[in-house]
């Protein structure tokens, strides 16, 4: 690696990284079960957004929300698996100084710009089950333009705040990075400057955007709930009820891993147990999203037989 001299500190001019494992054989394993997931994350992911845009009876603000949903998952997948693929197939993985800062920064985007969407999507889910005729004044195509700005520009301040943090901190000596991708926290470890505020504004952030989006999604299903319990009809209930899944699926399985991973005391898990959860939220969810929307959505399902019948008998 090459070094700068300054003073008497030494800056890292980039970093290696130690990836999942470094037995041979689990490498092969992990490089073809994570390619077929990337693969799969993209095509699904692909063919939601295709679908929604080409299907006229998916043009509402849900299925809008859901065509960016899978936009951040391919983006999401897309700033970690590739390298991590690499890692599976040379020696030594190196990533540069701004590499590393690149993939940090695209990483905290597309991940804030997916809690910040799941919560959109619980508010629509809130003016669809408690306030039906209201739903096409409440998420207008102007409203949803406001939502979608918040979103990502949210994303962007969340990302600027770790990568203005990276670039704070000072590298003087290893530059082993004890993960699969440039994460924040092992990175902190690395440095040989003061960390105290560096270390303290993303979680920060990330806490902040934690907190509000969990108390928007958890204040919405409280009313949708309360609205479910007075409906008088099984059938209605069961309806109601069935278009909230998916998104509570997609909302436990992303919080869930996110929370320990940013929120749980760095003490109560290993690096080894933080390279699992993180697998499973970079890599895996964003694979999962598509399916769970797709399988259990029964409009998704109607317009895909549809395009596919159309193609067919033409």
């Amino acid at each position: 690696m090459n070094f700068l001299v300054d003073g008497n500190h030494t800056s890292v001019k980039g970093f290696i990284l130690l990836g999942l494992t470094e037995d041979p054989t689990l490498q092969v394993i992990l490089f073809m079960v994570i390619l077929c997931i990337y693969m799969v994350t993209i095509s699904g992911n692909l063919s939601t957004i295709i679908l929604i845009r080409i299907s006229s009876q998916l043009h509402h603000p849900m299925y809008s929300f859901l065509s960016h949903l899978a936009l951040a998952d391919i983006g999401y997948s897309s700033s970690v698996t590739p390298n991590m693929l690499i890692n599976f197939l040379v020696e030594t993985n190196t990533i540069s100084y701004l590499g590393c800062a690149i993939q940090l920064g695209s990483a905290a985007f597309f991940g804030t710009v997916e809690c910040c969407l799941l919560a959109a999507m619980a508010y629509d889910r809130f003016v669809a089950i408690c306030n039906p005729l209201l739903y096409s004044t409440k998420l207008s195509t102007q409203v949803c333009d406001q939502l979608f700005s918040v979103v990502y520009v949210g994303g962007f301040l969340n990302a600027s705040s770790f990568t203005i943090s990276f670039f704070s901190l000072f590298f003087c000596g290893p530059n082993r990075v004890n993960h699969f991708f440039c994460d924040f926290a092992p990175l902190v470890e690395l440095s040989c400057s003061d960390v105290s505020i560096p270390a303290v504004v993303p979680s920060y952030a990330v806490g902040s955007i934690i907190v509000v989006t969990v108390m928007v999604i958890a204040i919405s299903y409280v009313y949708i709930l309360i609205t479910i319990m007075k409906m008088h009809s099984t059938e209605g209930r069961h309806k109601a009820f069935s278009t909230c899944t998916s998104h509570l699926t997609a909302v436990t399985l992303f919080y869930g891993t996110v929370t320990f991973i940013y929120v749980m005391p760095k003490s109560s898990y290993s690096t080894d147990q933080n390279k699992v959860v993180s697998v499973f939220y970079t890599v895996v969810i964003p694979m999962l999203n598509p399916l769970i929307y797709s399988l259990r959505n029964n409009e998704i399902k109607g317009a895909l037989k549809r395009q596919l019948g159309r193609k067919v008998f033409s």
